[in-house]
């Protein structure tokens, strides 16, 4: 079964009240997680968090409004990059990035990976990879983070085989397999935050767990429907789908064989 391990690299800050209704005006710590998923001889990275190249694009012009908004917390050796070199991982070794979606702090470490090719949702890239200043901002989007070859070397999750899911997985029913995971890995659409926004059923010797990337921002979020405050629904792409997706996700955690991870569960 498919190995696991979750990384934080760096965080942001923000009012808990933002991520969850009711939850107050101190200010919280958001990580940026990552997990590395391996099976046999094959490995796969979920998302990057933040890098230093997210400093480095964000430090002038347009893009500077996206820091003072969300503040970023990166310091020297929490790059995943630095991680994995300090805990004898091989860059090399990560055969495929798999991106939930474009916002900064989920892409800001693909150029610490030019060996990796890249995995996502074609409506996702699609929609996103023409976007610049302004219009970029507005979707979380910072566009030199994305590698020069990023088309050269991507695929996205519509050509994979799909199939339908296990019933201990409703209400979510059918996804997409990625090649080599022996189906222990399972793409999914978790629409709202941004568009193209996945997910990934993955199946280890514990049972499935499901990273749900920033479907839910707060496990309150799903296990009691308590969203995030309305001025959040200015940065989704879809707040009806958004809560949608909710409602699936607050239907799966009763099932006790199943772990829903959040990419920025925070510290309310």
């Amino acid at each position: 079964m498919a190995k696991v391990t979750t990384f934080e690299a760096g965080y942001c800050t923000h009012l808990a009240c933002m991520a969850q209704k009711g939850a107050g005006f101190n200010v919280c710590k958001f990580p940026a997680r990552a997990w590395l998923i391996e099976i046999g001889i094959h490995r796969w990275l979920w998302d990057t968090g933040y890098a230093d190249h997210f400093e480095r694009y964000t430090q002038s012009g347009i893009f500077k409004l996206y820091r003072k908004v969300t503040p970023v917390y990166l310091n020297e050796g929490e790059s995943l990059k630095q991680q994995f070199l300090s805990n004898g991982i091989d860059l090399a070794s990560i055969e495929h990035i798999i991106l939930s979606h474009f916002h900064g702090d989920h892409i800001a470490g693909l150029k610490d990976f030019s060996f990796s090719s890249f995995i996502c949702s074609h409506k996702g890239w699609q929609k996103i990879k023409t976007l610049r200043g302004f219009s970029a901002l507005m979707q979380g989007f910072v566009p030199d983070l994305i590698p020069d070859n990023f088309e050269q070397k991507l695929t996205f999750i519509e050509s994979f085989e799909k199939c339908n899911l296990p019933l201990d997985l409703a209400p979510f029913t059918e996804g997409y397999i990625v090649p080599n995971s022996q189906k222990q890995i399972i793409l999914v659409d978790l629409p709202g935050h941004a568009i193209g926004h996945i997910g990934a059923f993955i199946e280890t010797d514990q049972g499935w767990l499901l990273l749900a990337s920033d479907a839910a921002w707060t496990p309150a979020n799903y296990k009691q429907l308590k969203g995030p405050a309305q001025l959040a629904n200015f940065i989704m792409d879809d707040p009806i789908a958004y809560y949608q997706t909710l409602s699936k996700l607050n239907q799966l955690s009763l099932n006790p064989n199943v772990t829903i991870y959040l990419s920025h569960e925070g510290y309310l």
